[in-house]
């Protein structure tokens, strides 16, 4: 089987976050500290990554976020590596790697409305504008538009890319 060339390279998907940081730290620049929670598995790697390059772009005080979510049944209780009384009252951006139909995005916001948030935000790697929910990604490293049998990968590591499975 012929493999697809990939859609972003590991060097473009620094590039990506990068600018993403940057995004976000206009957009909470008015903060003194903000919670990057990132959906696992990848929502999470990404997370990570977003956090470490904030503090090298700005003076933001990162708190990172693992999200636990069931993608086959997004319904399911949702589980975060911080109590609500930690994220209370601060910014929130709510990182995954892609933006499919919305569905895993919409299930983790609703989780994060029951705590007061001074902004709540967004971040994907790709979005693939197929949404079922009326859900939008506020940063976005790439946009694709893609049939709903397209399957985009995303793998991080020595040499992170993105393309299509």
């Amino acid at each position: 089987m012929n493999e697809h060339p990939p859609i972003l390279t590991d060097s473009q998907i620094r590039h990506k976050i990068r600018r993403i940081a940057f995004q976000i730290y206009e957009t909470f620049v008015d903060e003194s500290e903000i919670v990057v929670a990132g959906i696992a598995h990848n929502g999470y790697t990404l997370a990570q990554m977003i956090a470490e390059e904030l503090s090298q772009v700005s003076a933001l005080h990162v708190t990172l976020c693992e999200v636990r979510i069931n993608k086959q049944s997004p319904a399911d209780k949702i589980t975060t590596s911080l109590s609500p009384e930690q994220y209370s009252g601060k910014g929130l951006v709510l990182v995954d790697d892609v933006l499919h139909s919305g569905t895993t995005l919409a299930y983790a916001i609703r989780h994060f409305l029951d705590v007061p948030l001074t902004k709540f935000k967004t971040a994907v790697l790709v979005d693939r504008n197929h949404k079922k929910y009326p859900v939008k990604a506020d940063f976005k490293g790439i946009s694709l538009s893609t049939s709903l049998q397209d399957h985009v990968e995303v793998v991080f590591g020595r040499e992170s890319h993105a393309r299509f499975r």
